[in-house]
């Protein structure tokens, strides 16, 4: 049986296949609440065969959005939208989870296809962003740097974010702390140069994720499993690397966190060496915590997909743009790796679509 189609299990929740849907952004909600557009899009790969599909970046803040018409949790109408699209992936086989984000000083900037680029001004719906100093992203606003306070309302905002997450039927929790966003802002010694105790060395840069890591864990149900999303490396010379990573791994698991969902880059300008699987030998590096990990980028065919299990550099691959082009690649995947149609490993599709098999 190919690696793909063995489930795994985290704590008390086993998912049905190891190919996981990547969280992507699709800038479609009004005031954080999912929609249909929502419902449809993450449906689809359900009922498409994913083991495990995740939400996008859901903000636990209002001022934590990366833009205005991004999704968030941080109440329960949010919430409850959220609870028709788990509802409905539920049916369909699959798990999900919510990704728990914050964008620090990434917040507040325009969608994709806007017209305008950069910080979005608060007379079009903006508002002042938050980092671990004033320092901003490259052709963004600055920030204003955290206080005691907001560190603070950080945290109790990520708790509160996962019980409502835990009330909307989530099987499982991923905290964003990549792609220069507020956690990777405290992570780095690019972005952050702060020196009081949310600064300097790796354990006073990696608090706040640590702090926000152990308020979840103590609101969430024991049986549930909490995942976090690193950029291995900022790809700078004296930034965040993957060493660093390594080691927050294994602090992580100390933590209660059950998987390192493994990308890289984002906080600050860099030449990334993009290709196929660029991302996954760092996926195996920090694997060597001794932690699962999830391989992301640019991972687009099954027997790609099946060598990173095989050869172990990780536990679970997360498909992004390919599920973009693709919502039943899952399936495509088991006809390819030639899974029998009645093996329980095979991801059936609904009944609805089972004529594309005949």
């Amino acid at each position: 049986m190919p690696r793909l189609f063995d489930p795994i299990t985290l704590r008390g929740l086993t998912v049905r296949n190891r190919v996981w849907l990547a969280p992507m952004c699709q800038y479609s909600c009004d005031e954080g609440v999912p929609t249909d557009w929502h419902l449809v899009h993450l449906g689809a790969r359900a009922t498409g065969g994913f083991g495990l599909v995740l939400t996008e970046a859901a903000a636990v803040t209002p001022e934590g959005r990366i833009s205005p018409r991004d999704a968030g949790i941080w109440n329960d109408e949010q919430a409850a939208a959220w609870a028709r699209v788990v509802d409905f992936a539920h049916t369909q086989g699959a798990a999900v989870g919510v990704q728990l984000a914050h964008a620090g000083r990434k917040a507040s900037t325009w969608w994709p296809w806007a017209d305008e680029r950069g910080s979005v001004p608060v007379a079009d719906g903006g508002w002042p962003t938050l980092a671990p100093t004033e320092q901003p992203f490259a052709g963004y606003d600055a920030p204003h740097a955290m206080t005691e306070a907001d560190l603070d309302e950080v945290v109790a905002a990520h708790a509160a974010a996962a019980q409502r997450s835990v009330d909307a039927g989530f099987d499982t929790v991923e905290l964003h702390a990549a792609h220069g966003y507020l956690f990777h802002e405290f992570l780095s010694p690019l972005s952050n140069t702060r020196t009081d105790a949310h600064g300097g060395d790796l354990d006073g840069r990696s608090r706040l994720l640590r702090r926000c890591v152990e308020a979840v864990r103590a609101v969430v149900p024991e049986s549930m499993p909490v995942l976090v999303r690193i950029s291995a490396t900022d790809w700078v010379d004296g930034g965040w690397d993957v060493e660093e990573s390594v080691a927050l791994a294994r602090t992580l698991a100390g933590l209660g966190v059950d998987l390192v969902d493994v990308s890289s880059g984002g906080n600050v300008r860099a030449d990334i060496p993009v290709g196929p699987g660029y991302q996954v030998p760092l996926a195996a590096r920090v694997r060597e915590a001794g932690l699962p990990t999830g391989a992301v980028g640019l991972i687009s065919e099954p027997t790609q997909a099946e060598q990173v299990l095989a050869t172990e550099q990780a536990d679970v691959v997360l498909l992004a743009r390919a599920a973009l082009r693709e919502p039943s690649w899952p399936q495509r995947a088991a006809h390819e790796l030639g899974v029998p149609t009645d093996s329980p490993a095979f991801p059936l599709p609904a009944v609805q679509h089972e004529r594309g098999w005949r």
